[in-house]
Formats: structure tokens, C-alpha cells, sequence
């Protein structure tokens, strides 16, 4: 199965982060990363009255596994937690943010997992780099391709993923 994940990080060395958890997904038969979008640095959005944060780098990966979506959730949050990932407050700084975007053209609704991913399709920072990767991906619930999605984000004006040079 095909998956797509969301990439995060804004404190420690991002880059270095990011790219040491494609390493740690890049597992063999069971996980494997297939495509990576370039990095993007975006302004970091935070709750009213919250500190100023440092920017982000963002990306997307698709992955091939052979897991479940629960199982690879579990995957994601185990390997955000051996970057030191710790879950304090909405929107706080992190070492690393692994989203499941997408799991083929699965409609998920749990206690624990959603899918797709319920606000993908309003993040700038998610769909330019993610239509690096799938642009032909058709939104199973609004029935655009992430290429039509990533033309227009609504926050683009609020975040401007500035693309890094490969």
C-alpha cells in the first residue's frame, strides 16, 4: 500500500531531523520511503498569546508498507518520539511532526485516526510539497487532485512555504 506523511520540525536541526526520520521509515519490506518532496521553511503559526516560534521546515514523503493505518500511525509516533518528540500544547515547537496525510484512497474515521488527514487540504505547508510527489492524488472526500488543491491554499498568505534548494 501507498501512504503519504507530512513532515515537521522546528527546533534542534530540522534539516538533519527530518532527514534522519526518513532514514528511521526506510525500513525494508515493511516500510519503505519511496519519494521525498524538497524542504520547505515556513513561519511558524502559533496560538494567541504564544510565544514566538522558530520557522519550520516542511516536507512530504510517500511510503510503500505493508502496515496497517493504525500500524503505521504507531510507526510514526514511535519514530517522532526517538527525536525526542514530546506532546505538551496545540501548535507548541517540536523536534518532529509525522502526519499520515493519506493511506491510498482510505476514508478513516477513529478515535485515534482520521483519514485523509482533515486539514491537508488547507495547509499550504503540506500541499506544495506533497504536490511534488502525488500531484495526480485525488482528494478522496473533495475530489481534486492535490495539484488542483496546491494551487490556492487557504493560509498561503499566512505561512508561504519558501522552497529550499535541492
Amino acid at each position: 500500500m501507498l501512504a503519504a506523511i507530512a513532515l515537521g520540525s522546528n527546533l534542534g536541526d530540522s534539516q538533519a531531523i527530518l532527514e534522519g526520520a526518513m532514514h528511521a521509515l526506510d525500513r525494508g519490506e515493511s516500510l519503505r520511503v519511496v519519494t521525498v518532496s524538497r524542504w520547505y521553511r515556513t513561519r511558524a503559526i502559533t496560538l494567541p498569546h504564544s510565544p514566538p516560534q522558530p520557522d519550520y521546515l516542511n516536507g512530504c514523503a510517500l511510503l510503500q508498507t505493508r502496515y496497517s493505518p493504525q500500524e503505521l500511525l504507531a510507526e510514526l509516533l514511535h519514530v517522532e518520539s526517538s527525536f525526542g518528540r514530546h506532546r505538551r500544547q496545540l501548535w507548541d515547537a517540536r523536534t518532529l511532526d509525522l502526519d499520515l496525510l493519506f493511506y491510498e484512497q482510505v476514508v478513516l474515521t477513529s478515535t485515534t485516526l482520521t483519514l485523509p488527514h482533515p486539514r491537508m487540504g488547507d495547509r499550504a505547508f503540506v500541499l506544495l510539497p506533497l504536490a511534488e510527489i502525488v500531484p495526480q492524488w485525488v482528494h478522496p472526500l473533495r475530489q481534486k487532485t492535490i495539484a488542483e488543491l496546491a494551487i490556492a491554499p487557504a493560509d498561503l498568505d499566512q505561512c508561504q512555504p519558501i522552497p529550499l534548494p535541492a
